[in-house]
């Protein structure tokens, strides 16, 4: 296979592009081993967040990515939602979410999966997006495109919100100030909104045309950073969400289809960049 053209010609692109496939899958499989018995799981619950629920799979599925990470790649850096980050100086750094819609997950809804991606130089580069209820895989390079399987994605052509399904979510530390409005305004148009619990697949489901755009009030990096790079590769538009250390802090988020893009920023308003 020919290398991959990346402005970092000297690390091993296409290593990292087939381990970050295979691992999700792998991943993604342990995943379904706890699911199906996940009425045994021990349930925790990160101090008064109701709504953030982390099982014993989160944690184990992220140690055993991490480790293969590093018998890979030992001089990769790592983000992840568990486990906290090493190493985020080096040129490639990992960000990895285990099991994101840990709360679909351990209530027996099929919307979760296995994220991973890649920053290189600091800027989103590749990522895969396993989803083994679906028996789906998003993948992307940059340069190279963006996937499900084997088949080649790109965003909606829609021209106007009503002519498609936008994914919305909202961070409730932040409150319904941003989240309410912005639903009367998309309602008022005549769009239509879904919410499934996994920031990751929602932004995939943009990459594949399935919904027309994916906004959140406040998105973890680990959430979105694979989902990044299929959007984009798909032809899709995304919002400056790593400005003001959005890496570890998050921000607003908003991806979508080159023609509803700015008319979803309008009806977010200035929230979406202040």
């Amino acid at each position: 296979m020919t290398p991959l053209q990346s402005p970092a010609t000297d690390l091993d692109i296409e290593a990292r592009y087939t381990w970050a496939k295979s691992v999700a899958q792998q991943a993604a499989q342990l995943g379904m081993d706890f699911y199906r018995r996940r009425n045994d799981l021990t349930v925790e619950h990160k101090g008064s967040d109701r709504q953030d629920v982390v099982s014993i799979a989160d944690k184990q599925i992220e140690e055993f990515i991490r480790a293969e990470l590093t018998a890979r790649f030992p001089e990769d850096g790592f983000l992840g939602e568990e486990s906290g980050s090493s190493h985020l100086g080096a040129r490639c750094v990992w960000v990895i979410d285990p099991i994101d819609g840990t709360a679909c997950f351990v209530n027996g809804l099929h919307n979760w999966c296995v994220s991973v991606g890649l920053l290189i130089d600091g800027e989103p580069h590749l990522g895969a997006i396993a989803d083994p209820n679906h028996d789906e895989l998003f993948h992307g390079c940059l340069g190279r495109g963006a996937f499900v399987n084997d088949t080649p994605l790109t965003v909606s052509a829609a021209q106007h919100v009503r002519e498609g399904l936008t994914g919305t979510g909202t961070f409730h530390p932040r409150g319904k100030e941003h989240f309410i409005p912005f639903l009367q305004q998309l309602l008022g148009e005549g769009g239509m909104f879904i919410r499934n619990g996994s920031g990751a697949l929602m932004t995939a489901y943009v990459a594949a045309g399935r919904l027309i755009g994916y906004y959140e009030t406040q998105l973890k990096s680990w959430d979105c950073l694979a989902g990044l790079v299929l959007v984009r590769e798909a032809g899709g538009r995304v919002n400056d969400f790593f400005r003001n250390d959005g890496l570890l802090d998050g921000n607003p988020y908003l991806v979508a289809c080159p023609g509803v893009y700015d008319q979803l920023a309008a009806l977010i308003g200035p929230s979406l960049d202040g």
